[in-house]
């Protein structure tokens, strides 16, 4: 029996140091895909590498990760607006639902497309039923919480708690309500000339 995804799932790939991005589970496409930029062939050994970098989170440049791996083939491949581009092909490990396995990723700029990570039928057959209706079976991550910032006030406002003829007292609800922090002069108090 195959387990069940969701349309998109957060997937981790152990062997490229990505611990987690974002993939559309995609049945229409035939290969898997991920974003890399700065894509560099090199050889060693008599065989050749990509090196290459990778945003893994949308809508995030300032998180990079540098990659390396074997380079199985070049591959012409159609994208979704029809144009055919030769990719390098790798072969990396991918988890999802705590599943490892194998696949086939080609390496191609995403950045106009809104997923870092097309999982592609060739990487689903056989191992998962794909729900159409649902997304995130494994979970979303946990966001990082903000630190709330120590702002102090710029100033305390001073209540007249004497009645005047045009404004009435303030009552002990509103002096309640009112932050109760050390007062802080902004600027010295000036003296009126009849003053001194």
């Amino acid at each position: 029996m195959s387990l069940v995804i969701g349309w998109r799932e957060w997937v981790e790939l152990p062997d490229l140091g990505i611990r987690k991005v974002k993939a559309k589970i995609d049945t229409g496409a035939r290969s898997s895909s991920l974003h890399a930029f700065d894509v560099k062939t090199v050889e060693r050994d008599g065989k050749q590498f990509a090196q290459f970098k990778v945003h893994p989170l949308q809508r995030n440049t300032k998180k990079t990760v540098t990659c390396e791996a074997e380079i199985l083939e070049f591959r012409m491949v159609k994208s979704s607006t029809g144009h055919a581009q030769k990719r390098p092909v790798i072969v990396t490990t991918v988890e999802v639902l705590g599943e490892e396995w194998p696949i086939e990723l080609t390496l191609a700029n995403r950045d106009e497309m809104g997923f870092r990570m097309l999982l592609g039928r060739e990487a689903v057959r056989g191992r998962f039923l794909v729900d159409a209706g649902i997304s995130f079976y494994s979970g979303q991550p946990k966001k990082k919480r903000k630190k709330k910032s120590k702002s102090q006030p710029i100033a305390i406002v001073k209540i007249d708690l004497e009645k005047t003829e045009d404004k009435p007292a303030a009552t002990s609800q509103q002096i309640a309500k009112l932050p109760t922090q050390p007062e802080r002069t902004l600027k010295p108090e000036l003296k009126s000339p009849e003053e001194e």
